[in-house]
């Protein structure tokens, strides 16, 4: 079944490709030609130069990455309602004292950005009346990217090989996807069929629900333990200055996953919005049964459980986050302070806890600055160690 999927798949974009040049010849009594077309096109440029620094005890060296990002994103116009895009980037390190996971340094902490270059988007479209369908690699970023995302922190990008299926109304939205590969951060690509469903309501301009099913099934058995059903449902709310997010999902095994496990995740967060600064607090719990914890393998990790990322991810006996947030702006510098603790849904063993700080200045259109830390202390697990990560972003937009 995999293998007709992909053959489909790749004849549907074989298909695209063989034609445009012929479609996109001259003009249509109803359309643009294609000299029209190319003129709507647009070139971006993005620069994202970076320096993360990582102390963690129990290895010696510290790692020390000066990394630059080079990305250019081509999208052409539309011709017909189909619209070719291609995205490529470009990792370079200037300064390599860490350990990428692809480059062998291990004495050192990782910090996974790795060199190279990698397309990270090469797809046709085709757009109508609301409907809009996506042949080939692309972004996909399901609501809050709890379980997918894009993974845009790193220098290097997670994209998605497949077939994406959406339509959007006033009130509703629905996005189906067909994935058959997956281009990790590492530029490493992972096998499998990977169907991920998402629908949105609008209840109002203050309030929405979503609901969303993700049937992954990985090829690769050592990857076989991350084959998983997973259901659910989120809703967003604002009641004036006081807004609530509130998350519900189960899994269970799938595929070749030999594990036998029932989990749930829950998810609770509400805050109040005081002028110039709202304080939000929250509980997260990616629950455990049978040793097996709640997976999100498709996730934006490092958004969720501290920014030390100690919890990429779930530990067998699961976990509970408890969180503290504080953010505002102030002379146009936005900021945000956050304080978690951690803990297992097993046994509540004490799994630390972390404080993150984060500031950002937006000098212009073009250009921005990050500074960003994380200090994580460790609690009962012998695994997870002290560990400190400082960070210094500029970013340049063209």
């Amino acid at each position: 079944m995999k293998t007709v999927v992909n053959k489909f798949t790749l004849s549907l974009i074989t298909t695209a490709i063989l034609a445009a040049p012929t479609a996109f010849a001259g003009e249509t009594e109803h359309g643009k030609s294609i000299t029209e077309a190319l003129s709507d096109s647009t070139v971006n440029v993005e620069l994202r130069a970076r320096y993360e620094g990582v102390d963690q005890d129990g290895i010696d060296k510290d790692a020390t990455a000066a990394t630059l990002k080079s990305r250019i994103t081509v999208k052409t116009g539309s011709y017909s309602n189909f619209s070719l895009g291609l995205e490529v980037d470009k990792v370079d390190a200037l300064v390599d004292d860490y350990n990428s996971k692809t480059n062998g340094q291990t004495e050192y902490p990782v910090v996974a950005d790795p060199q190279g270059t990698d397309v990270n988007q090469a797809y046709i479209k085709y757009a109508n009346n609301g409907f809009s369908t996506v042949v080939g690699r692309q972004r996909i970023l399901h609501n809050n990217q709890r379980f997918v995302g894009g993974v845009g922190w790193r220098q290097n990008e997670q994209t998605y090989d497949g077939v994406r299926a959406e339509y959007k109304a006033d009130k509703f939205s629905v996005d189906y996807s067909l994935v058959h590969n997956i281009n990790g951060i590492t530029s490493s690509d992972t096998k499998g069929d990977f169907h991920l469903a998402n629908g949105i309501y609008k209840i109002n301009k203050n309030h929405k629900v979503s609901a969303f099913a993700y049937v992954l099934d990985y090829d690769a058995i050592e990857q076989a333990s991350n084959s998983s059903n997973t259901v659910g449902a989120l809703y967003n709310g604002k009641f004036g200055d006081f807004l609530v997010n509130a998350s519900l999902a189960s899994q269970t095994e799938s595929g070749d996953n030999t594990n036998d496990y029932s989990a749930m995740y829950i998810s609770a967060e509400a805050g109040y919005n005081f002028g110039s600064v709202t304080v939000l607090g929250g509980y997260e719990l990616l629950g455990s049964d049978n040793g097996v914890g709640f997976n999100t393998p498709l996730a934006t990790k490092h958004k969720f459980n501290g920014w030390a990322d100690k919890f990429l991810g779930t530990p067998g006996e699961g976990l509970q986050d408890v969180y503290l947030t504080a953010k505002g702006k102030i002379s146009g510098v936005k900021w945000a302070a956050t304080y978690h603790d951690f803990s297992s849904d097993v046994d509540g063993i004490d799994f630390g806890s972390e404080l993150n700080l984060v500031a950002t200045y937006q000098i212009n259109k073009n250009y921005g600055v990050l500074v960003k830390a994380a200090n994580y202390s460790d609690g009962d697990v012998a695994a997870k160690t002290d560990t400190n990560k400082l960070w210094v972003q500029l970013t340049a937009k063209f």
